[in-house]
């Protein structure tokens, strides 16, 4: 039995933000219905590498659920939409503030259909001055406080990789609607669970505003800047922690032939001797934290000048034989390939009926009683005869409601 196993999840979310979350319920046992206009989720056509084919963009974000489809600007499309509320545990959306309101079914009228439903809103912002603006991923990692903390000193602003805005996102709803779920089991209700992209971004910059409030007494030593006003400054690859680190070159010198090497006080004897240069072990310049902290850029260029010397596997294992906190710089390219993440079943192949194969990320979540099997995204409409036959719909039925574009 899995986690969420008897749950039902009426999956109204496209894109990424919503998709994310409803994934990772759908891993954990739910079953997740996933209801598209009769045209399909966008992305299903977004950034195709193969003609006619669901993109990996749409495979990578649905896989394990079913997909109906459903015109909810039709009366008889309201209707079964009205039945499929009734049998719901969890509605999530991620559609423009009071779309769905438009649609005939605000929270309220939902509460009336289903009073144990639990009802997930992802938007780009809170209710405030920001509740109509459109949010996208960098827009979110903009007006959350990444961007402006991350890049270098002198340069601009920049984006993380890190899809924090949408599966960021994506990640804070689950944990509220599983909250919610956990709740009804006490109160009987269903409740309402709201995360907006720019909360959940700066709940992930939450180091930052606590540096922010620290500068009111001073510089932060930890940072490799020389000069700070009254913000946090982009600080490159430091790690603005409680020890400094660093992402130093490696051979043969590629784009992403690097280590990010982390010196704790109790590692700097060690690394002194890897490096060949045992005597900063017990040089007074260099021996203490608070030696080093004025001159940390010198630092990392020492450890640098021998690490330029090796290739990052080498120097990888050089330094965990000391303890040393560190870790390779990991291209794409690696981590599809990574035999270690591929046992422990986090690069997963999985075979898709019109596509092929491809390699997609399993779940991070890890439960002993509830194992994760990561099974291909649907079709379009393709559990529609299954879904719609629990309601009641006939085949005759269902053939027109396709002829009259209902789904």
């Amino acid at each position: 039995m899995k986690a969420l196993e008897g749950v039902r999840v009426l999956d109204m979310t496209h894109v990424q933000s919503g998709p994310s979350a409803t994934q990772m319920l759908a891993w954990l046992g739910a079953d997740v219905v996933k209801l598209e206009a009769p045209t399909g989720d966008i992305t299903r056509q977004q950034l195709r590498d193969l003609p006619d084919v669901d993109s990996l963009y749409f495979t990578m974000l649905n896989c394990n659920k079913r997909s109906i489809t459903l015109n909810m600007k039709s009366e008889r499309g309201k209707e079964i939409f009205t039945e499929l509320v009734k049998s719901a545990d969890i509605l999530v959306e991620n559609f423009g503030p009071g779309a769905v309101d438009r649609m005939g079914f605000s929270w309220e009228r939902l509460q009336e259909l289903n009073p144990r439903l639990i009802y997930a809103s992802i938007k780009g912002f809170g209710q405030g001055r920001y509740a109509k603006f459109k949010a996208y991923e960098v827009i979110a990692q903009a007006m959350g406080g990444s961007m402006s903390t991350t890049g270098f000193e002198e340069g601009p602003p920049l984006a993380t990789g890190a899809q924090i805005g949408d599966s960021g996102t994506g990640i804070h709803a689950v944990a509220g609607i599983l909250a919610a779920l956990y709740q009804r089991e006490q109160s009987g209700r269903g409740q309402r669970v709201q995360v907006a992209m720019q909360h959940a971004v700066l709940n992930l910059c939450r180091v930052k505003l606590r540096d922010q409030q620290r500068l009111a007494h001073g510089p932060l030593r930890e940072y490799p800047n020389k000069t700070f006003g009254d913000e946090v400054p982009r600080s490159g690859n430091a790690s603005g922690g409680g020890q400094p680190g660093w992402a130093v070159r490696c051979a043969p010198g590629g784009p992403n032939d690097y280590i990010y090497v982390i010196v704790q006080p109790v590692g700097w004897k060690p690394i002194s001797g890897i490096i060949g240069r045992p005597e900063l072990a017990e040089d007074p310049e260099w021996s203490t934290p608070e030696a080093r902290l004025s001159k940390l850029d010198k630092m990392f260029q020492l450890i640098e000048e021998w690490t330029i010397r090796h290739d990052k596997w080498t120097v990888l294992d050089r330094l965990n034989a000391e303890n040393i906190p560190c870790g390779p710089i990991l291209s794409t390219k690696e981590l599809v390939e990574d035999e270690s993440l591929q046992d422990e079943g986090i690069v997963v192949k999985v075979e898709h009926p019109t596509r092929g194969e491809f390699v997609t990320v399993g779940s991070p979540l890890q439960l002993s009683d509830s194992p994760v099997d990561v099974r291909t995204p649907p079709l379009l409409g393709e559990h529609n005869q299954e879904i719609y036959g629990e309601l009641g719909v006939s085949a005759d039925e269902l053939a027109e409601l396709k002829s009259n574009g209902v789904i």
